[in-house]
């Protein structure tokens, strides 16, 4: 491929070697597999999402074809290190947080189940910032990702499409009103497809990353007008910065503009393309439900009804009733927050200059609806305008996606619940049968196969293979809870990734930490209801108390932090200096004899994670209650054997009914006494602070000069907590949280009863598979049958899945039992 013999190749290059050759044998598979995208015959399944967050490939591709460890020994023999190759990868940057890396884990479960499933994104050129700490603060630097190109992804420059922006509707009647889009500005939809290879099983699925290019036929530059010049550059700029960069500054009104042409980019050049392909089956368009299922991961694609609609209306030539039917059938919504300001809402006049065409769509779609609340609640105008789409001028993206759905689903009981009874009561009230629940799973292959081969070793020797199809098979694993040698095992594999972790954190930080030390960890994106402020306070009442009494019998531990905030964020930002800044004094206080370490590490993603993962012994999952929708992380630590310490919410509450109560350690305000505090007031944080000295000492340390930085470094963090409510009852969950640390620290100094407590979380991890939630998703909101149909998969003669989830005996076809959960 270089021309040169191997011995005098760069690692780069034999990377590129090797992962071309893979990137080949995949492309076969893809063609033998029927070019998914456009195959007849099976219902097919678009999975709409502005982030992916795919992480290296190299590795998992090798795992998923099945000549992974072929392909390590055949390099060694060459002097070749298969981990050094996989280690030139560059994350794509493609997502941000846990809403890119669940749709990287459902498009892995998609190929795994042989379910034709594909992913729609933008190729962003430039991910969402790479984070460099310095003198301890967040400087953001360009993830230039693609500067050496993507050697995963195929161009289809041949099936680009238009995508409108702008100009005006004009509307004839020749006996049928037609509406006709002019005086647009054109951009051209470049489609990069990557392959996901499923499970050793011949599948290959697409992601189709979509980039905005310039339309060539207004691309032309007059050498004697430099005005038509400057207006092409201008053009040229405008719309190839539509899929610049991820989530782009919206503070301002042009950063609004280009937040919503990305957000119409991605659906309309995806409902352009699955349309332009279901056409080819030369079906009536009323089977389009038969045979297209499209879901509106978050509210950014929710502009795919209105898309939809337009196509099947100005194009095809139907009815509104016809059309409408259509489009509620084919789509699907899955809302991940229940935060005011995630739940998008678009400026009316906005959506009306930029997107013309697609507005009065939506106005037609919220005048009907309006009508339809009308005939239920008539003369309760409140109740209406609480409901409707566009309303107080701005178009409700969240409710569009619910009234345009077949079906709407949270992502964790506790936040379905959320979603019915609190958040979205009026839209359940007027739609029960919309609302569902699917929570979270994690693609377990990449998650535990992949990142952790030692322990992946030590369950196979134990209980076989089975495992990896059927995931809830890691209940087999609670025969060896009391087994000293597997325990032993578990404790050997754990400190073997602590080493390689320490050994990192040395290369990069230059901080020396202790292996032996509990390694805890809070890894995720930074912000107010995340609480990483309640982490860092109780490690500064920890140092409080250290600097009193030194030799206080304390286990050492080493915090590790990692994670980005938003750059406009301020208070996020301020938490990450606060962080590094007690880094500094902690970790050279020579005092304290390395009781406590502090780490932050830098640029956190799908790579550094995958690090981090196998070696984290207590996994901070401390949101405040009914804030986090579900969480992902908690999953993926389980699955290694990490111990969670959590409130009760999310994705947290699942895995402590999964694991029980005794291999959780859980603390603070419930669900409901948050939602009594948010609605009906009652707490005041200067009653804790009068109340709490240890507390008030961390507080008050932020501003008295006890930290090395400038008087009013950390005002605002202090003003956040003290005089301006504590939005996210951080002091008030501070007392238990400290307790439950102290529980910590005292079943860690016990290794049978935390092996013990380890087991039960890797065993119960099963039920957090991708594979799990995405054969719910099919069977239960597509109607589509994957080729493992298996919401819980457990051997016929397991007792703990009967008594885990009283289930009803459904065979699942090679003599074990499925066991719906």
């Amino acid at each position: 491929m270089h021309g040169k013999p191997v011995s005098e190749t760069s690692t780069s290059e034999r990377y590129k070697a090797l992962a071309g050759m893979v990137r080949d044998y995949i492309a076969k598979q893809w063609i033998d597999n029927g070019q998914p995208l456009h195959r007849k015959g099976e219902k097919q399944v678009f999975y709409l999402s502005i982030e992916f967050l795919l992480g290296r490939m190299l590795g998992m591709n090798l795992m998923n074809l099945g000549i992974y460890d072929l392909c390590s020994a055949s390099l060694s023999e060459l002097g070749i290190s298969l981990r050094d190759l996989e280690q030139v990868e560059q994350d794509p940057g493609l997502g941000n947080g846990g809403l890119g890396r669940l749709a990287a884990c459902y498009l892995d479960s998609m190929a795994a189940e042989r379910l034709p499933g594909h992913g729609c994104g933008i190729r962003y050129r430039y991910g969402f910032f790479e984070q460099d700490i310095v003198n301890g603060y967040q400087v953001e630097v360009p993830d230039n990702w693609l500067s050496d190109g993507y050697i995963w992804e195929f161009s289809r420059r041949e099936e680009a499409v238009t995508v409108k922006f702008g100009g005006n509707v004009r509307l004839q009647s020749n006996g049928k009103l037609r509406y006709f889009h002019e005086n647009y500005e054109a951009v051209k939809a470049v489609p990069y497809d990557v392959p996901i290879a499923g499970y050793q099983n011949g599948t290959v699925n697409t992601l189709r990353l979509w980039s905005a290019e310039p339309a060539e036929a207004d691309f032309v530059c007059s050498a004697y007008n430099r005005n038509d010049c400057l207006k092409v550059i201008d053009y040229k700029n405008t719309v190839e910065t539509i899929s610049n960069v991820l989530y782009p500054d919206d503070s301002s009104y042009e950063g609004k503009v280009l937040r919503l042409k990305q957000h119409y980019f991605l659906v309309s050049a995806s409902l352009q393309n699955i349309i332009a392909n279901f056409r080819k089956e030369q079906l009536p368009l009323t089977s389009l439900p038969d045979r297209i299922a499209v879901h509106i991961n978050d509210t950014h694609p929710a502009l795919a009804i209105p898309e939809l609609m337009r196509i099947l209306i100005d194009e095809d030539g139907l009815g509104w009733e016809e059309a409408w039917q259509i489009t509620v059938n084919s789509m699907s919504y899955t809302n991940h927050t229940v935060l005011p300001e995630a739940l998008e809402k678009w400026p009316q006049a906005l959506m009306e200059s930029l997107l013309p065409r697609i507005f009065i769509i939506i106005n037609e779609i919220n005048e009907r609806f309006c009508r339809e609340l009308w005939d239920s609640y008539p003369g309760q105008w409140e109740k209406i305008r609480a409901l409707a789409i566009i309303a107080d001028n701005r178009v409700h993206m969240a409710h569009l996606a619910i009234v345009g759905s077949h079906s709407v689903n949270g992502v964790a009981q506790i936040h379905t619940e959320l979603l019915k009874n609190k958040v979205m009561h009026g839209f359940y009230h007027f739609y029960p049968h919309k609302f569902n629940n699917k929570t979270n799973g994690v693609a377990h292959r990449r998650w535990l196969m992949k990142i952790n081969p030692e322990m992946t070793e030590l369950i196979n020797d134990a209980i076989g293979t089975d495992w990896i199809y059927y995931p809830c098979d890691l209940l087999g694993l609670l025969k060896y809870e009391n087994d000293d040698t597997f325990l032993q095992g578990l404790a050997a594999v754990k400190r073997n990734y602590k080493v390689l972790l320490a050994r990192h954190i040395k290369e990069q930080n230059g901080i020396t930490v202790n292996p032996d030390s509990i390694f805890d960890a809070h890894i995720k994106r930074f912000h107010g209801y995340k609480r990483q402020t309640l982490n860092v306070f109780h490690i500064m009442h920890q140092y409080n108390q250290l600097r009193a009494n030194p030799d206080m019998d304390m286990f050492p531990r080493t915090f590790i932090f990692s994670g980005k905030a938003a750059p406009g964020y301020q208070q996020a930002r301020r938490t990450i200096k606060l962080i590094n800044t007690l880094a500094m004094m902690i970790n050279n206080d020579k005092t304290i004899n390395d009781k406590i370490k502090v780490v932050f590490l830098e640029n956190y993603n799908v790579s550094l994670a995958e690090m981090i993962i196998p070696a984290t012994d207590v996994s901070e999952q401390i949101p405040a209650a009914s804030r986090e929708a579900c969480g992902t992380s908690n999953m993926k630590f389980m699955m290694n054997g990490a111990i969670t310490i959590g409130t009760l919410d999310g994705g947290n509450i699942e895995i402590r009914r999964a694991v029980g109560k005794d291999n959780i350690i859980t603390f603070g305000l419930s669900v409901d006494e948050v939602m009594d505090y948010y609605n009906y007031g009652g707490y005041n944080p200067w009653d804790i602070y009068n109340s709490d000295r240890r507390i008030k000492t961390v507080l008050d340390q932020l501003v008295n000069g006890f930290l090395p930085e400038a008087p009013d470094e950390f005002r605002a963090l202090y003003d956040a907590f003290i005089y301006h409510g504590d939005q996210f009852f951080v002091l008030k969950d501070f007392a238990p949280y400290v307790d439950a640390q102290q529980l910590v620290e005292r079943l860690y100094r016990n290794k049978t009863k935390w092996g013990n407590m380890s087991i039960h979380n890797i065993a119960h991890s099963g039920k957090f598979s991708g594979d799990r939630t995405f054969t719910e998703y099919a069977m239960d909101i597509w109607q589509m049958q994957p080729a493992i149909p298996i919401r819980c998969y457990c051997r016929s003669d397991d007792k703990f899945a009967t008594e885990l989830y009283g289930c009803a005996h459904t065979p699942r076809g090679d003599g074990a039992t499925l066991y719906p959960s």
